[in-house]
């Protein structure tokens, strides 16, 4: 077959093709009409304008997500820590200092001025509840609050003693941050001429370290606010540095007593983490209570050894319950069954005809160093019951509503502080213990303060502020355990919230 015989054979196909074009021919000019109408639409729409709002728009964006200029907090005078061990570490650094929430209070006051012929006290209790009001609060559930308004306690009152108590604490801390029972001597001249006697036993300075930074941080100072904020983030820093990283034991195991100095030091760790929430102070803090918790006797409280041996006294178990509520409320991990056993113990050695609250047994009294401190009586103090009736509270047992704990008031309330017995310790758990129960047993316990405790305080150069170490306890503590308490005994009235409500 040829070229011209195959071109032939296709034309008709070819021009069947041709006819059908032409056939829809309408259909093709309509579609191209309408293409050109579309063209001419956008075409004559003002795409500048609309760049121009896109423009604005992410201008106005990036605007609003420039951030202001950061101002970072005061540093802490911490050494550099290595990485965290866990998950839990990371958390953002929170600044919880003051202000603190202010709630207002259900009702005033009522109580009158117990010195009302003293210019200087005549707002003693115009304050009340004013302050941290830090570390120990009720349980869940617990009307009272821990909160209270900021500052470090108010006017009137014993402000004023408070203030020189601290100055002179301020002036004897040791270069490293601790407070040296038997050498704080050393830093005399600070504040006057002279130099001051008083010393303790070394062994006690982790201990003595803790009670002056508890008096630091209830008058509102932490390791971020406050006059004395370095005083006390080099004090905490010092603790921190003292502890041992694997059993959480803060000192050194000296002594019988070591377990005391270790939860009043515990006790300072709770709080200063309560305030500052930063992840350092957490893991010493939360370290030094699972010690605590290793430490309690299965089913029952605490003493002096650790592992325990089956030995339980009234004593060092307050001491323990404070640290461990603090710590529950700083939102650390603390063994529920602590405070089951130590409830236990405070039965067992509890005399419920009469409430009084044995050391180591019903009807024990308080303990005594035979050549030490025996010729201080135990007569007229109630320091078990005292310890007792505080740590009742503090774990939500309410004073008005316990017929234990109303005669464990009525105990305390006969036997009020004695400059001559000068029982300081008695006096810490017997003025905190008689704040929470509040009426007639708190304006009976706050009038003997002042003959006690605010007259008894040096006001002589360099001894000004301080307390002679004069008590049953002095001997061991020295003059920096004996200012430290004397000034949380006048920090009661901002230092903690009335747990129960109590007035």
């Amino acid at each position: 077959m040829t070229f011209h015989e195959s071109a032939h054979e296709h034309e008709p196909e070819f021009l069947d093709m041709v006819y059908e074009w032409m056939e829809s021919a309408p259909w093709v000019a309509i579609s191209a009409a309408a293409h050109a109408i579309l063209f001419l639409i956008l075409v004559s729409i003002p795409w500048s304008l609309l760049d121009e709002k896109e423009e604005v728009l992410i201008t106005a964006t990036i605007e609003t997500k420039t951030p202001d200029k950061f101002v970072p907090p005061p540093e802490e005078i911490i050494p550099p820590v290595e990485p965290p061990e866990s998950p839990e570490d990371t958390e953002e650094l929170i600044i919880t200092d003051f202000p603190l929430p202010n709630p207002t209070p259900s009702e005033p006051n009522p109580e009158p001025n117990p010195f009302p012929d003293d210019p200087a006290n005549n707002n003693l209790f115009e304050h009340m509840g004013e302050g941290p009001v830090i570390g120990i609060g009720g349980p869940t559930g617990n009307k009272g609050g821990r909160f209270g308004p900021p500052g470090g306690g108010g006017p009137g009152g014993f402000r004023g003693e408070t203030d020189k108590a601290l100055k002179w604490l301020a002036a004897h801390q040791a270069p490293d941050g601790s407070w040296d029972c038997d050498g704080f001597s050393d830093h005399c001249g600070s504040i006057g001429a002279g130099a001051c006697d008083g010393v303790g036993e070394s062994t006690h300075d982790v201990g003595v370290t803790g009670l002056a930074l508890l008096a630091f941080l209830g008058a509102g100072n932490t390791t971020r606010q406050g006059l004395y904020r370095e005083k006390v983030a080099l004090g905490i820093h010092w603790l921190e540095n003292n502890q041992d990283p694997d059993s959480g034991l803060i000192g050194d195991r000296v002594g019988h007593a070591y377990l005391y100095n270790h939860a009043i030091a515990a006790l300072a760790l709770c709080e200063a983490y309560y305030f500052s929430k930063t992840p350092i102070h957490k893991r010493s803090a939360q370290n030094a209570i699972h010690y605590i918790s290793r430490a309690r006797n299965p089913y029952g409280a605490w003493r002096y050894d650790a592992p325990p041996i089956g030995d339980n006294d009234t004593s060092i178990s307050g001491w323990m319950v404070f640290a461990l509520k603090s710590a529950e409320d700083a939102g650390l991990v603390v063994d529920p069954q602590a405070f089951t056993g130590a409830l236990s113990w405070f039965d067992e050695v509890t005399d419920p005809a009469t409430g009084r609250t044995g050391y180591n047994s019903i009807g024990s009294p308080s303990s005594r160093v035979p050549g030490m401190n025996d010729h201080f009586t135990t007569e007229g103090t109630e320091s078990m019951t005292a310890v007792s009736l505080l740590s009742r509270i503090f774990m939500g047992e309410d004073p008005k509503r316990s017929e234990l704990l109303s005669k464990q008031a009525d105990l305390l309330r006969r036997a009020l502080p004695d400059e001559e017995l000068r029982d300081m310790y008695y006096w810490y758990y017997g003025t905190y213990a008689m704040f929470q129960v509040g009426g007639k047993h708190w304006k009976a316990w706050s009038r003997s303060m002042k003959p006690a405790i605010v007259e008894t305080q040096r006001h002589d150069g360099d001894f000004a502020g301080s307390w002679d170490p004069n008590g049953v306890w002095g001997y061991s503590g020295g003059r920096v355990y004996s200012t430290a308490m004397m000034a949380l005994c006048l920090q009661v009235h901002y230092r903690y919230a009335r747990v129960a409500g109590a007035r």
